[in-house]
């Protein structure tokens, strides 16, 4: 079980590294699959399996979908890959910036955060990551709203910025 999360968490790494050393945004949107993918295997692995669902449905069905209609309004005929020589080493660097700064601020923070959510109560009869969701949606409505707001927002601005110079919704790609 630790083999598994260590691999998760590398992969998690290597999947944020390659979304953040890609120019081209069609690898970038491969390494955010990745990313979901592996974050909520980490999430599920620790006792969090209808959070983990939940946001891998939430994430791949309404964030990819914007993202997919920007990279769509941004296309290159020549991007570049993820085994282009400029692109590995950028990788290569923002993945050994994170094995520094794990070597550096790692003194001793992991002794108790491999404790599964459902160990700390015996004869429970519900997930920890339900009750979680329960309170979510009866405690805090208000950010739940203001999120939504904020994501509405965010499509506003990715769809004017991909935009271009011409003014109509349709243009030539």
């Amino acid at each position: 079980m630790t083999f598994l999360g260590y691999l998760l968490l590398t992969g998690l790494v290597v999947g944020l590294a390659a979304v953040a050393s890609n120019p081209s945004p069609y690898f970038a949107a491969l390494g955010l699959v990745v990313v979901a993918g592996m974050g909520c295997g980490v999430l599920a692995g620790h006792g969090g399996s209808f959070l983990s669902l939940i946001l891998f449905l939430i994430y791949l069905g309404g964030m990819l979908v914007v993202f997919a209609y920007s990279a769509a309004l941004s296309s290159e005929p020549y991007p570049e890959s993820l085994g282009s020589l400029p692109v590995l080493a950028l990788m290569l660097f923002y993945v050994m910036l994170v094995v520094v700064a794990s070597l550096i601020f790692s003194d001793g923070w992991f002794e108790g955060s491999w404790i599964l959510v459902d160990e700390f109560s015996e004869f429970s009869l519900s997930r920890g990551d339900v009750s979680g969701v329960v309170l979510l949606y009866s405690s805090g409505w208000g950010i739940l709203v203001l999120g939504g707001w904020v994501l509405l927002l965010t499509l506003f601005v990715v769809l004017e910025l991909t935009r271009g110079l011409s003014r109509g919704t349709l243009r030539v790609v």
